[in-house]
């Protein structure tokens, strides 16, 4: 992917941005990307290099504090949103006033999945490619939010713009319950009219994809009770199947018909026998002999869907199922929509096709719309419901979540003028409401 990226951004640079088409104001901006390119990559170290994991709330603040001087110094009223009852680090809340147009979200977060003990804690550079914590997911998308605005600040055009930015401390671990540690984000999405959403961009064989939709992800819990008794009267009248053939029967039926587009599911754990233990951290225990019918059965996993509709129908088929339950043994099923579907829509779509005015100005690459299989859950999904989104418009890069974790630096100029023109263009756009 990262040969693709940097032919692609090598193609841009050649092309050159005064050459396509640009409005003096929007060349403005593109000269202002260009002058700060030395500063976004030297802001993009200093967060990389400080240790944010979502249980590092210390780290957390230290990177929040980066971006609140940053904001200040652009005209943002900064706020800072206390988490403490959910246990995790504040997120922080700006805001710009001004113009008539579209109110815009900027929307990101400072945590990442590397925490203070983990051997992966600086970022490393070979030429345009970089390495380190977080730096796709997404510190780089964080300097893209600041890089674009500082250039819209500097050729005076962020005056036109009423832009709110939210960034969450715990997207990679959101505090629970998540109705709290939710509830300031999505307040805010109900005063503004389109978001953005700055994960990292999506690069397969040369095509670059943005998100107008994403899945969203609940946990569902079933739980078998049984008679236990002696093996050889299995199937009796007075003692019946056993709870570990009951969990077996549920499963193979949700294996066999729970199929559809768009949608997967999961078995993440199972257990059948005596006195189950399992632990909020997924440790287990259980007891057996074989000789035993086991009384008690477990199994939990994992649904991801499109839309609610999807969701509420896969729901009512998994209750269905689990009722049916084979003689002597009772199967109950529990669902936890942890995060809610991001499901496609005409005003998803719409923000796409303004990017794509903004593209064809700036003489850069098309984005297409990407496959919402190809893209996790993520806090777009939380605003979803009460806004138009488009996400992905973060750094391209390689091994999020993991050691090799990179991304790829001749992007960042392109990404700081598609989101800053794209500000732009939602900013003279009449608000719907």
């Amino acid at each position: 992917m990262l040969k693709t990226a940097l032919s692609a951004a090598a193609l841009f640079i050649a092309q050159g941005t005064l050459a396509a088409g640009l409005s003096a104001s929007q060349s403005r901006v593109a000269a202002a990307v260009d002058a700060g390119e030395a500063r976004n990559e030297a802001l993009l170290e200093k967060l990389v290099n400080i240790n944010s994991g979502s249980f590092n709330p210390a780290g957390v603040q230290s990177v929040a504090r980066e971006l609140e001087s940053e904001l200040k110094s652009l005209d943002f009223e900064v706020t800072w949103v206390n988490e403490d009852a959910v246990k995790r680090a504040p997120s922080l809340l700006a805001t710009h006033r001004g113009g008539r147009g579209k109110r815009v979200l900027l929307l990101g977060h400072m945590d990442t999945v590397f925490e203070l003990s983990h051997p992966f804690q600086r970022m490393t550079r070979e030429g345009k490619r970089v390495a380190g914590p977080g730096v796709n997911d997404m510190k780089g998308g964080l300097v893209v939010i600041i890089g674009a605005l500082r250039a819209l600040h500097q050729a005076g055009t962020l005056k036109n713009a009423n832009v709110t930015v939210f960034l969450t401390g715990d997207e990679e671990a959101a505090g629970d319950p998540i109705t709290l540690s939710r509830k300031d984000l999505i307040a805010a999405a109900k005063t503004v009219d389109a978001a953005l959403s700055f994960e990292g961009l999506v690069i397969v064989d040369g095509q670059e994809y943005a998100s107008t939709a994403r899945r969203g992800s609940a946990q569902w819990i079933l739980q078998v009770k049984a008679t236990a008794a002696h093996s050889g009267g299995i199937f009796s009248p007075g003692t019946g199947d056993g709870a570990g053939f009951e969990l077996a029967r549920v499963l193979s039926q949700f294996h066999d018909t729970l199929r559809e587009p768009n949608m997967t599911y999961s078995v993440g754990l199972m257990l059948a026998g005596a006195q189950i233990q399992v632990a909020p951290d997924g440790q287990a225990s259980v007891a057996g002999k074989d000789n035993i019918i086991p009384p008690e059965g477990y199994a939990s996993g994992d649904l991801r869907v499109l839309s609610p509709e999807q969701l509420e129908r896969v729901h009512g088929k998994m209750r269905d199922i689990v009722a049916h339950s084979l003689p002597g043994t009772t199967s109950t099923i529990a669902f936890e929509d942890t995060y809610p579907p991001m499901a496609p829509t005409p005003g998803n779509a719409a923000i796409l096709d303004t990017l794509n005015d903004v593209n064809a100005s700036l003489g850069a690459p098309h984005l297409n719309a990407l496959d919402p299989m190809k893209r996790g859950a993520g806090d777009a999904s939380f605003i979803a419901p009460y806004v138009d989104v488009l996400d992905g418009l973060g750094m391209p890069g390689e091994g999020s979540h993991t050691a090799a974790e990179t991304a790829d630096l001749s992007y960042l100029p392109l990404q700081c003028k598609r989101a800053a023109l794209l500000i732009m263009a939602l900013s003279s756009q009449r608000p719907r409401r």
